[in-house]
């Protein structure tokens, strides 16, 4: 019988062609599988109502079309509720529209450079708070001069300002001033494939979100990994503060993964639960990684840490993300990303039929693991255990040290195929939560 191969839908995301080394997209657009402009629309009441149940499966089977995917991932994100009207959302799009601009301001005026459409590589200030004078400053994308060092005669009113920086003492806006740098320096490694960085206004913007998220979250601040989890958002969205709610709505699921102390980093945890399952699913292969060394599982530190962004061609990782969203959707997201004083009752029992639930979250309220005192363990620990599981016979037998086992699973960089990795790894959390019921 004849299949439908599906379109390529690596046009939407143009790679430089000087950059052959990149992996190849399996994602695929495939008519009556991937949610297509028109699914997505008729599953809107007039007033604006979204049966998002009618979505779920669709994306989990096919993923979304590269068209309407960032409307998509809005909802799939927790920005907005699915029961509300049209009205309702633009007045709430509205409003963060102006509170991110008041944020954004209020970053430029400790540093000018802020909104400016240029970015910074070099520090800016020692950490007694000092400013570090002449700065480099990213003024275009030029693959020759990469970052230019700007000199005086050629600096407009911003850089002159930040040559003007007076000493700091708050400890916060130091701290904040500190990682601007390490963010120029990140951004412009991010993506790079990519011909829509070649825009040097799209990499000022990826800074800017960067910025008034680290300044905004003092607790997590901004870690290395970021820039690839917000990338996509730029993309995707074309209004800045659209782009920064949605990738704000994402760090509230990874940022304690962020989260440092002097004692300990936040993905240590998932690192942990990861060694919790492979010891249930399989205590051979668990045995053998802890006798290695390996026993904190830190060599699977970058898969979790930015979703397997770097495993995955750009296209497949957007496909395996939403996939994945998909399957942990929650339809009370909205409600329980907003403060709690504006829930009202209302809101509270909207939404109760299972089908408006993704699969993955079904599965745990039926085995309550959504009962307990620790909430569920996110699916990207299983996919990353299910990773483990597929190449467990290898590593049991040519793994003799952990540069064995970094090296096998960097072999699978490219070759991972979304899709079955999210079937895989919703088979190995039934399996997992039916031994840990009954072990």
């Amino acid at each position: 019988m004849w299949r439908d191969p599906g379109a390529p839908a690596d046009s939407f995301y143009e790679i430089r062609p000087e950059c052959t080394d990149v992996p190849k997209s399996r994602f695929r657009i495939k008519a009556g599988k991937t949610l297509s402009a028109r699914k997505w629309h008729a599953a809107f009441s007039p007033e604006g109502y979204l049966d998002i149940g009618k979505t779920l499966s669709r994306i989990h089977r096919g993923g979304i079309h590269p068209s309407i995917r960032g409307e998509v991932w809005e909802f799939l994100l927790g920005s907005y509720d699915p029961k509300s009207t049209f009205e309702e959302r633009d007045e709430i799009r509205q409003r963060r529209r102006e509170q991110y601009s008041t944020w954004k301001e209020e970053c430029r005026k400790l540093f000018p450079l802020i909104g400016s459409g240029k970015f910074i590589t070099a520090p800016v200030i020692t950490e007694d708070g000092t400013p570090i004078q002449d700065p480099l400053v990213l003024l275009e994308n030029n693959p020759e001069n990469g970052v230019i060092n700007v000199p005086q005669e050629n600096t407009n009113g911003s850089i002159n300002a930040i040559n003007n920086l007076e000493k700091m003492t708050d400890k916060g806006v130091i701290q904040w001033m500190l990682t601007l740098h390490q963010i120029g320096l990140d951004v412009i490694r991010t993506d790079r494939t990519l011909v829509f960085y070649e825009k040097k206004e799209n990499l000022s913007k990826l800074w800017d979100i960067l910025a008034v998220y680290a300044r905004i979250d003092s607790d997590v601040g901004y870690g290395q990994g970021m820039s690839d989890l917000c990338s996509p958002m730029i993309i995707l969205l074309d209004d800045e503060a659209d782009a920064f709610w949605c990738f704000e709505r994402l760090m509230r699921k990874l940022r304690g993964n962020f989260r440092c102390t002097d004692n300990s980093v936040g993905v240590e945890a998932q690192l942990s639960n990861l060694a919790t399952i492979t010891q249930v699913i399989d205590p051979k292969l668990h045995q053998h990684i802890d006798n290695l060394g390996g026993g904190d599982y830190l060599f699977a530190f970058r898969m979790i840490m930015v979703l397997f962004r770097r495993e995955f061609s750009f296209c497949d990782s957007l496909y395996l993300w939403e996939m994945m969203w998909a399957l942990e959707y929650d339809p009370d997201l909205f409600w329980i990303y907003e403060d709690a004083d504006d829930k009202s009752e209302e809101s509270k029992g909207r939404l109760k039929s299972l089908r408006h639930y993704g699969k993955y979250e079904r599965e745990n309220m039926k085995n309550g693991a959504k009962n307990g005192e620790d909430p569920p363990l996110p699916i990207s620990v299983f996919l990353v255990a299910s990773v483990l599981k597929e190449k467990s016979a290898i590593l049991l037998q040519q793994a003799r040290g952990l540069d064995d086992v970094v090296k096998i699973l960097n072999d699978v960089n490219g070759n991972l195929d979304a899709k079955k990795a999210c079937v895989a790894a919703l088979k190995l959390h039934k399996k997992y939560l039916k031994k840990a019921k009954n072990p």
